[in-house]
C-alpha cells in the first residue's frame, strides 16, 4: 500500500501542496492521539467560552484548532488561514502560494459519547499579493485545489481529492501513516438511505417536508422504495458514509432562524464536502443551486446543503422547484 506522501507526488502534485496535505495529515494523527486517550489526559468536557458562530466549544475544539494552526502556520506552505473557530483569518507566510480553511473538530457534540469526529480541510490558491485579506478567501468552491477530511472513528482515515477523483487513505498506528486503501472512491447513483435531523422535521420549508413525508411513506408512496434513516450528528460521519454505500445527507433551511440560510458552513463544511460528492460522482446543492458555485459573501456564511447520490440529489432538489 502507498504511503500518502508517495501518492501524492506519484499524482506529480507541486511540492508545496504536497507538503501541506502532508502537514494536514500530521495535524491529525496528533488530534487522533489525543482523541484516543480520552477521559485520561483531562480533554474531555466543555472550555465554557463560546466560539464566533456562538456555539459554546468542547476542550478539543479549542486543542484541535491551535493544533492545526501551529502545524500549517510553521509549514512556510500557508499564505493564510480560516477556522470555523475564529472570527478572523490568521496571516501565514508572505510568499506561500495556499490559503487553508478548516473545521477543526467537526461533530464536537460527539466527543464525550466517543462517537465518530473529524477535521474538514478545504485548500485554495492564494492571490499573487503578499499582504492576505479576508477577500482572498472568498472564492467559490469550484477554486478548490483540494479538499478532504480526517475522520475519528474505529480507525483514522483521510477522505481526499485533488481534483481527480477521491482516495481514502487509513492511518496505520505501528508505522504512524496514512496508507492507500481505497483508489477510487464512487458514490451510486441511486440509493435508499437518507440523514437529516428529523427533530426538526416541523420547522422545515414546505418543500422539504413533502420531500422527507414521500421518503417514509416507502414503498406505498409517490417514490416507490423504502427508506432507511441515518444520523450521526456529525457532517464528517454521515457524508463518510455516503462515500461508501451512498445515500443523502441535507441539513436544509428552518424557520428558527429565519434570516440565517442554514447551519452548516459554506468555506469549512459544504464546499470541501461538495467537493469531495462531485468528485465521487455524486452531487451538491443548496435548495436552489449548486454548492459550488456559490460566490461566497462572508467567511462565516451559512448555507442549505443537500448532497450525496446524483439521482436522489436531484428528486430532492426538484421538489422546491416545483414549489
Amino acid at each position: 500500500m502507498l504511503r500518502l506522501r508517495s501518492q501524492l507526488q506519484a499524482k506529480k502534485l507541486p511540492p508545496d501542496l504536497v507538503t501541506l496535505i502532508d502537514t494536514i495529515a500530521i495535524a491529525g494523527k496528533d488530534i487522533a492521539f489525543r482523541l484516543q486517550q480520552g477521559a485520561m489526559s483531562g480533554v474531555l468536557g466543555s472550555a465554557e467560552k463560546e466560539n464566533v458562530q456562538g456555539e459554546t466549544q468542547k476542550k478539543l475544539d479549542v486543542i484541535s484548532n491551535d493544533l492545526l494552526k501551529t502545524y500549517l502556520l510553521e509549514s512556510n506552505t500557508v499564505r493564510g488561514i480560516a477556522s470555523e473557530e475564529e472570527e478572523n483569518i490568521v496571516a501565514g507566510h508572505d510568499h506561500a502560494k495556499y490559503l487553508v480553511a478548516f473545521d477543526p473538530l467537526d461533530g464536537s457534540s460527539n466527543i464525550d459519547i466517543n462517537s465518530m469526529i473529524g477535521t474538514i480541510f478545504s485548500i485554495l490558491h492564494a492571490p499573487t499579493t503578499e499582504t492576505v485579506s479576508q477577500a482572498d478567501f472568498l472564492q467559490p468552491g469550484r477554486n478548490q485545489c483540494a479538499a478532504g477530511y480526517i475522520l475519528y472513528g474505529p480507525s483514522v482515515m483521510l477522505a481526499l481529492t485533488t481534483g481527480n477523483g477521491v482516495q481514502m487513505y487509513t492511518l496505520d498506528q505501528r508505522i504512524g501513516e496514512f496508507l492507500l486503501t481505497t483508489d477510487h472512491v464512487v458514490i451510486g447513483k441511486d440509493t435508499q438511505e437518507f440523514a437529516i435531523n428529523m427533530s426538526n422535521q416541523r420547522s422545515w420549508a414546505v418543500p422539504m417536508q413533502n420531500y422527507v413525508n414521500d421518503l417514509l411513506a416507502g414503498s406505498e408512496g409517490p417514490r416507490g422504495k423504502n427508506y432507511n434513516m441515518r444520523w450521526v450528528a456529525a457532517m464528517v460521519a454521515d457524508v463518510h458514509r455516503i462515500l461508501c454505500r451512498g445515500g443523502l445527507f441535507a441539513y436544509p433551511w428552518d424557520n428558527r432562524e429565519p434570516k440565517t440560510p442554514g447551519k452548516l458552513r459554506l468555506m469549512y463544511e459544504a464546499n470541501p464536502m461538495g467537493m469531495l460528492v462531485e468528485q465521487a460522482g455524486g452531487s451538491a446543492w443548496t435548495d436552489v443551486g449548486p454548492i459550488l458555485d456559490i460566490q461566497p459573501e462572508t467567511i462565516h456564511q451559512r448555507v442549505p446543503v443537500i448532497l450525496g447520490s446524483i439521482n436522489e440529489v436531484t428528486a430532492c432538489v426538484g421538489y422546491h422547484k416545483n414549489n
